[in-house]
């Protein structure tokens, strides 16, 4: 960390992106830390919010440099934004480390490996035919006793710890995530009370398509119309939470484009990082481009409209306990919290338990818990046993980013992981896609129920 000659410093201006007076709220009251994902798992001052906003306006002041050092303490930030919920004095802190990001990605302030990770998962993951592509090999590996063996050999040590961690996340992959099944027009069940488009998610189609499966037979039964175009691409949360700006542009215009042409009501996601990104296409695209319906998390939109009364006189009874898990871009990004428990709470005989720290993050954050693997993985392990503590059977997830990491720190006889819209499909006997499964059985259906 290099400190600045103050004698050889212009007078202090605002960081280039960086909104003017974000910092000054902040009176380093300490309300922050105890919510702060890193400061939770590193406990160092400048691995927390109030460490990283004294950080900027030191070099504001020309009093300290951006160098690797000071960078590598913006990049222990998950982005969970739990700290501008928790803040009394309503300090933006999201929108600080948004503008900081992008100045991170200069490759003087990574390791040349980083900086290739980093590039490669960029040109991967927000690619649905690249992911395809990349995870086509290992069909035959994920999920099988060969994956179980070499775990248990400890030869993935060997990869490095960023090469490890991806392996620790890969779930069984099953068959219908290799292809997009669903059509583009899906027709309302009963009388049409609206017409909805739904974003399919990069790596949920891939890696989860039941949930997606789960999300269409809801909305139908509950008489939506959902339009879901064959061209759609990913909406830019991983490129976003990277601080790319360019890429996440241009994903964006693209998944704008292909809804260009449909009349909707709402655009919907299942997936809360890329509803927390896409609500924000009006700052990102400066405003030149937008959708022209609201865009809205599904369980949002259910809980606002109301399940018809058809679909909850066909819930049967699902009689296992749940603990839903706060996506940090559900419930900070997004103030959503209220909603999917609501809508659980409708299933007959479901009883909802709440952890102890919900809204503390899991450690997935995009793509956080493939580049800093420690500090993800001791999170993980955290949430995985504050959900667990609940004794619930089943654990309610609505962000794929969070039910992998959670999958992945769960015994393979604990919870089962399922996403809301699978457990309500399930309830209305809607017969969705299989969901992956933590302990070899099928996630879209509570453990109680395999043993009546």
């Amino acid at each position: 960390m290099a400190l600045a000659d103050p004698s050889s410093q212009s007078p202090p201006a605002p960081l280039p992106g960086l909104p003017e007076g974000v910092t000054d709220p902040c009176v380093h009251c300490g309300f922050c830390l105890p919510t702060c994902a890193s400061y939770r798992v590193l406990g160092t001052e400048m691995d927390s919010p109030r460490g990283r906003i004294h950080t900027l306006k030191a070099i504001e002041a020309g009093e300290l440099e951006l160098d690797a050092t000071v960078a590598s303490h913006f990049d222990s930030c998950l982005g969970c934004f739990a700290c501008v919920t928790a803040c009394p004095s309503g300090v933006r802190y999201d929108q600080l480390i948004e503008a900081t990001r992008p100045k991170l990605n200069q490759p003087e302030f990574r390791s040349s490996w980083q900086t290739s990770f980093r590039q490669l998962l960029l040109l991967v993951l927000p690619y649905p035919k690249r992911l395809r592509a990349l995870l086509q090999p290992l069909r035959t590996y994920a999920g099988t006793g060969l994956q179980r063996f070499i775990r248990r050999t400890g030869l993935l040590q060997l990869l490095g710890p960023q090469l490890e961690a991806m392996e620790a996340l890969l779930p069984p992959l099953p068959p219908e995530g290799f292809s997009d099944r669903l059509p583009r027009v899906n027709p309302a069940q009963g009388e049409q009370r609206g017409r909805v488009g739904l974003v399919l998610g990069c790596v949920q189609r891939c890696f989860d398509p039941g949930v997606n499966d789960a999300t269409v037979a809801v909305l139908q039964a509950n008489g939506f119309e959902v339009v879901i175009p064959a061209d759609q691409g990913c909406c830019g949360a991983v490129s976003h939470h990277q601080g790319q700006l360019q890429q996440t542009q241009e994903l964006a215009s693209a998944l704008v484009r292909s809804f260009r042409d449909e009349t909707l009501d709402a655009v919907l996601v299942a997936a809360s990082g890329c509803g927390h990104t896409m609500k924000a296409y009006g700052e990102l695209l400066d405003g030149e481009d937008n959708f022209s319906a609201p865009v809205l998390d599904v369980h949002e939109f259910l809980a606002n409209r109301g399940l018809s009364e058809s679909f909850r006189q066909a819930l049967t009874p699902l009689p296992c306990t749940v603990a839903y898990h706060d996506a940090c871009h559900m419930i900070h990004g997004q103030g959503i919290a209220a909603q999917p428990r609501e809508l659980l709470r409708a299933i007959p005989q479901l009883q909802l338990k709440e952890a102890t720290e919900a809204g503390v993050c899991c450690g997935s954050a995009g793509i956080y818990n493939l580049v800093q693997p420690d500090e993800a993985a001791a999170l993980g392990q955290l949430k995985a046993n504050d959900l667990t503590s609940t004794g619930a059977e089943v654990i309610a997830s609505a962000n794929i980013g969070c039910s992998l990491q959670l999958r992945s720190h769960l015994h393979s006889e604990g919870p089962d992981v399922c996403h809301p819209m699978e457990l309500l499909a399930r309830s209305a006997r809607l017969s969705p896609a299989p969901a992956p499964t933590t302990g070899g059985q099928d996630s879209s259906v509570p453990p109680s129920q395999h043993h009546p």
